[in-house]
């Protein structure tokens, strides 16, 4: 039986009812602006900080910008639960269970010419352990009161990503 590979380079495309219609490479469906599938994980602690990481510096777009736990593209035949597992682990050496909360579209131009499209499946989750950082996805970490980002998020918003200051407000009510 021949084992079938997954293109890890590529995102899966989608309609504005998050239906997968293709596939392609990652880099071009953001230069092309085009609607593919995303998931924004948000992990806490047992205080209620959130686990913030500053993204590292040679990424591809908003490199050293302060976000959510992490975020990601699902694989081709990869659902959105899974591959928001699959990052956390990658990203900050974590399991915990997860807990979908809700998914929202939202277009915006980034850096380097460059147009995040994406359907981003969102989920939140309570971390115990320490996160043990990818340093060539994530350049430093840290645990942040709500009342800590609501202050800085307002006073330096060019300091996070455009999906975390998206989805923030939206979090903080469901916390």
């Amino acid at each position: 039986m021949e084992k079938s590979i997954v293109d890890t380079s590529q995102v899966v495309l989608v309609d504005l009812n998050d239906r997968p219609t293709g596939y392609m490479e990652k880099q071009e469906a953001h230069r092309q602006g085009l609607l593919h599938r995303a998931i924004s994980v948000f992990l806490f602690n047992t205080e209620g900080q959130w686990l913030l990481q500053r993204r590292s510096f040679t990424k591809y777009h908003s490199a050293g910008l302060w976000s959510n736990a992490c975020c990601t593209h699902p694989y081709p035949g990869e659902s959105p639960e899974r591959a928001a597992q699959r990052r956390i682990k990658e990203e900050l050496g974590l399991s915990c269970p997860l807990e979908k909360q809700f998914c929202f579209l939202y277009k915006t131009a980034l850096d380097h010419g460059l147009t995040e499209y994406e359907y981003d499946h969102i989920f939140t989750g309570y971390a115990t352990d320490l996160p043990e950082i990818n340093l060539t996805e994530v350049q430093e970490w840290g645990y942040f009161s709500p009342a800590l980002l609501i202050k800085d998020v307002k006073a330096h918003p060019e300091y996070y990503t455009v999906w975390f200051r998206k989805t923030f407000p939206e979090i903080l009510k469901r916390q």
